[in-house]
């Protein structure tokens, strides 16, 4: 584990607990499913396929894809958050396997193969090595296993999201660099007299890494789709919907906030 990783599984550790604060965890506990309508419609049925979700953080969403008939298993790098993870699965009943592991070294501890590897929500930019990651995921793919991915635009990573911007302002590469971005900012905790400052570490990736790394992993391209919403407020200056998706208030911004993939392992 490098030291930029491990500063970034400090910084996910001190989070597990602040996010644990903000989800709907008793909500979550009573019966609702954390997937995004987009991944439950366009992954469609997962009764009883072998699921791999990787950068899992607590594992709301591998919980629920298991709600939904998958035999799953989530892994992230923080053990705070596989902690929760594991106190969820026993709180709840359902039947999951988490694991705790760097996803560089997951082949180590992991010998199963999955028809479907799964990834979500703000994951692309805590990666140091693309291509690496996309070989990774080719080698946990049975023959015909699936990739899916749905992310946060590659093209956002440019603009200034802090907290007192007040219009699309670029601040950051587009381009990758091998270095990463030293990110500082407050993390906030759920009692707020205990915000700290933080540091974390975050790689660029264009779209054309991203795909190109799937296709030197020999993983075939089935679909890739762009929206015009998120599940997140990722600027000030977005506003929800009813239906839960978070908008650019401006509707001069032509900007896309999310796009989704999938790709077949030969």
């Amino acid at each position: 584990m490098t030291d930029y990783t491990e500063r970034n599984r400090e910084h996910w550790n001190t989070r597990t607990a602040v996010n644990a604060a903000r989800y709907d965890i008793a909500g979550f506990k009573a019966g609702k499913i954390t997937l995004t309508p987009i991944e439950r419609a366009e992954l469609g049925d997962v009764s009883g396929k072998m699921l791999l979700h990787l950068q899992c953080h607590f594992g709301l969403d591998t919980l629920s894809w298991a709600r939904l008939g998958a035999q799953v298993t989530g892994v992230d790098f923080s053990e705070d958050a596989i902690a929760l993870a594991e106190r969820l699965t026993k709180e709840t009943g359902l039947d999951a396997r988490f694991l705790c592991s760097d996803i560089y070294e997951l082949p180590k501890v992991l010998e199963d193969k999955f028809d479907i590897v799964f990834t979500s929500g703000g994951v692309l930019f805590w990666l140091s090595d693309l291509d690496r990651w996309a070989k990774i995921i080719a080698h946990f793919l049975k023959p015909g296993g699936i990739l899916y991915l749905q992310e946060e635009h590659p093209f956002l990573n440019v603009f200034d999201d802090a907290a007192d911007v007040t219009e699309l302002l670029t601040r950051y590469p587009y381009f990758h660099t091998e270095e990463p971005l030293r990110i500082e900012g407050i993390v906030p905790h759920s009692d707020p007299a205990a915000n700290q400052q933080g540091v974390e570490y975050v790689w660029s990736y264009s779209f054309s890494n991203i795909v190109n790394a799937l296709i030197a992993a020999d993983l075939r391209l089935d679909y890739l789709h762009e929206f015009p919403y998120g599940n997140n407020q990722r600027f000030p200056f977005m506003a929800q919907g009813e239906d839960g998706w978070w908008r650019w208030k401006n509707a001069a911004n032509h900007i896309p906030l999310t796009f989704s993939l999938q790709a077949t392992k030969g």
